[in-house]
């Protein structure tokens, strides 16, 4: 592997921002500082650019069947799309069915993306139901597979939602077991009820799909999940906060001391409920779960996201046709398949509407876009840092270009771009993984199966570079709430 002497650059991370030159041998950061030799080093200049841990996103939906069809990603588009928007980690979901191992589901998912992937990975596991299976299973998996987040949806009646049982009884077996529970947190009840109501009436347009989550739903059973966790005395991740319902709920449990943590994505926080009501039906575009809000609720969210109510930024990439996908819901919102193309753009769009708008500081970004998401899921300090040690992840990034975005010039498969014409401040234009560059000067150098499978750590373990990404032996006290 070549030696690489990255020199001029700016240094991000979490907690400092400084000038220095990496060293980059093995695929791993083996010096940081200045006036450092270049003899043997192929010298990569990225003056005037900052040189940031790459982003990991902690939620895609890759290769997923839903809604009767596939996403139009899989994980060579998908994680190629990944690289060229500045994320060189994704941690995708490993779907479950019910009466059948888990440890299928997880090899279903292996077979996805072996000699797929461009950029490394993980899997977080969905639990539809709890079995004594199940309970028996649950530990190998953690332990063999480094699966150390479980997925339980609140929502989706009949498809995939969980009972309240299944939930407190996966709380209770995380806690001894050291994962992290993550939830989708509407009531899947009273929107089964509110969409058969609305379609009673006629009202089959795409913009009554959020008509009928309201976001009171995904308040009420956000504050259900965090009542859950502090009875079983376990820890909870809840996906995709879209309102100040949501956030309200989060914000009272952590000033409880409870171990809650939210994630947000980049289409609330720029998007709102008025694009589902574009005409000719270009509304479905815009159909995901939960839906886009009224515009109001996107100051909650950047405050959330600037105090530290809410620490992550998913993309929730779940990237459907427009034609021959989304048109399957012509006549019946409830038939649009739920997901949108968010990958590529979530890095720009945080570094755009946030730092180069003052709303959150250069450091937050870094931690939002990559690091606190590392540490949570049990891959801290090998990735979603600037360290001695750590995986050689980085993204080479100029904080003044500016782009127009574009479906014509996405890299995702996909036939349009929910921030079409969307212009952004701030662009990646080299990215490297292990010390390979996927993307240099804008242009494609990856290879399709050279992305690693991530075996990750217990929740709360306390890592080190050597066992960062790998198992660790036993259960821990939770280290990271703050």
């Amino acid at each position: 592997m070549t030696v690489k002497l990255i020199r001029g650059g700016t240094i991000v991370t979490a907690s400092d921002t400084y000038r220095a030159d990496l060293l980059l041998r093995d695929g791993r950061i083996a010096a940081i500082g200045v006036g450092l030799p270049a003899e043997g080093a192929e010298v990569v200049d990225a003056a005037g650019l900052y040189v940031m841990p790459g982003g990991v996103d902690p939620h895609t939906h890759l290769d997923m069947p839903f809604g009767g069809t596939v996403t139009a990603d899989d994980f060579e588009t998908g994680t190629r799309a990944a690289a060229f928007g500045g994320t060189t980690t994704v941690i995708d979901f490993c779907l479950t069915n019910k009466g059948r191992p888990l440890s299928e589901a997880v090899a279903q998912w292996h077979a996805k993306s072996e000699e797929k992937a461009v950029i490394d990975y993980g899997f977080h596991l969905m639990i539809s139901e709890i079995t004594d299976e199940v309970l028996e299973e649950l530990p190998r998996i953690i332990e063999e597979e480094g699966i150390t987040s479980l997925k339980v949806f609140m929502a989706y009646k009949n498809v995939f939602q969980a009972d309240d049982g299944t939930l407190y009884r996966t709380l209770l077996s995380a806690r001894v077991h050291g994962a992290l529970v993550m939830v989708h947190a509407e009531n899947g009840d009273v929107i089964d009820y509110l969409i058969r109501e609305a379609l009673e009436a006629g009202n089959t347009d795409p913009i009554y799909h959020a008509k009928t989550r309201p976001s009171v739903i995904e308040g009420e059973a956000t504050g259900r999940a965090v009542k859950l966790t502090a009875l079983a005395g376990s820890q909870l991740y809840v996906v995709h906060v879209t309102c100040e319902e949501a956030i309200q709920q989060i914000a009272e449990g952590r000033s409880r001391g409870l171990d809650i943590w939210g994630e947000t994505c980049p289409q609330y926080l720029v998007l709102d409920e008025t694009d589902l009501e574009r005409p000719d039906f270009q509304g479905a575009k815009y159909v995901w779960s939960p839906p886009l809000r009224e515009k109001s609720h996107q100051s909650a969210l950047w405050n959330a996201l600037k105090s530290g109510e809410l620490q992550t930024l998913g993309s929730d990439h779940c990237s459907f046709n427009f034609k021959g996908q989304k048109e399957l819901g012509r006549g019946d919102f409830s038939r649009i398949p739920n997901g949108g193309p968010t990958i590529e753009d979530r890095f720009s769009i945080l570094f755009s509407e946030g730092v180069a708008k003052g709303r959150i500081t250069l450091n937050q970004f870094v931690d939002i876009v990559s690091t606190r998401s590392a540490k949570l899921f049990g891959l801290f300090p090998r990735k979603g840092t600037v360290a001695v040690g750590s995986d050689a992840d980085l993204v080479l990034f100029d904080p003044a270009a500016r782009r127009v975005v574009s479906a014509e010039l996405h890299h995702m498969n996909v036939d349009y771009n929910p921030f079409e014409g969307m212009e952004l401040t701030g662009l990646p234009v080299s990215v490297l993984s292990r010390g390979e560059f996927v993307v240099r000067d804008r242009v494609f150098t990856g290879v399709p199966g050279r992305g690693q499978y991530l075996k990750r750590a217990r929740y709360g373990a306390e890592l080190t570079h050597g066992n960062a990404g790998s198992p660790a032996a036993g259960t821990t006290q939770p280290l990271l709430q703050g």
